[in-house]
């Protein structure tokens, strides 16, 4: 698909931390008229992105919903490799409190080859290894030509700080949740938005859970007809769900579930699925 004009919705990765082939980590990119806006850097990160065509250069920055390690353990590559490959400017992080020290360590781990790409004979420049980071606040947290960003604080389990984020642009309004239970204030965000990209549990899968995992998930995640209950509420054009925890329940069932309570339009992500 032509990713040049117009605003797409491109789930680079819809997976957990379970290892499934198929999907890689969580990571969004919403692009607009050719340029990506990144929300999380899963595992598998920058691969699925060149996989969609997004030039590596213009890998140039990042939202973060919170600092779960599904969510972010591929920032070293997100760092580094864009860099590697020409990118110039530094990585612009946009992220919860201890974003500032994460990123701050992981350049000192890189730093001997951050050092031998500079000063060896690999001609590199000095300044794209580098990260910007600017801390999170509920409200507009970036704005530019093509989009302005809004981070919206959700509750995920005892993490002190997470965010979902809304991007709007010319042609389109897309909420995406990030890891969260039920939120008033993604309904309110949303509101008759384009896509709501969210995160799902299976009700059917989370029965055969034990009982500590389901207070877990319960108080960490939204379930499949809590999700639709939020979605009525919410109106969205398309209701996309991502970060899918099947436990062995088809994608078929799951989006069955989500349409036992919603009428709108449902869609199961797939990775590099574009929308």
């Amino acid at each position: 698909m032509d990713l040049s004009t117009g605003t797409h919705v491109v789930l680079l990765g819809t997976g957990t931390p379970n290892p499934d082939p198929e999907r890689h980590g969580p990571s969004i990119a919403i692009v607009v008229n050719g340029e990506p806006y990144l929300v999380d850097a899963g595992a598998g990160v920058v691969r699925r992105a060149s996989a969609a065509g997004i030039e590596m250069t213009r890998l140039r920055r990042v939202f973060l919903t919170h600092l779960h390690s599904d969510h972010t353990i591929g920032l070293p590559d997100l760092l580094l490799t864009p860099w590697v490959l020409e990118r110039e400017a530094p990585l612009e992080v946009f992220g919860p409190a201890g974003t500032a020290e994460m990123m701050a360590h992981l350049e000192a781990a890189y730093t001997a080859d951050i050092r031998r790409r500079i000063d060896g004979l690999q001609p590199q420049n000095a300044t794209g290894w580098q990260a910007a980071v600017f801390p999170l606040q509920p409200g507009v947290v970036y704005q530019d030509s093509l989009v302005t960003v809004t981070a919206i604080p959700v509750p995920h389990e005892d993490w002190p700080e997470a965010f979902g984020f809304r991007f709007e642009t010319a042609d389109r309004v897309i909420v995406v949740s990030g890891d969260t239970r039920w939120s008033d204030a993604l309904i309110a965000a949303c509101n008759g938005c384009d896509v709501l990209v969210h995160e799902v549990y299976s009700d059917a899968g989370f029965a055969n859970r034990e009982p500590e995992w389901q207070r877990y998930h319960a108080h960490a995640h939204t379930g499949a007809a809590e999700l639709g209950r939020l979605a009525t509420q919410a109106r969205p054009g398309l209701l996309l769900l991502y970060h899918q925890l099947h436990w062995g329940i088809a994608d078929e069932q799951l989006v069955l579930e989500v349409r036992s309570t919603f009428s709108g339009r449902v869609i199961s992500g797939k990775d590099l699925g574009v929308y």
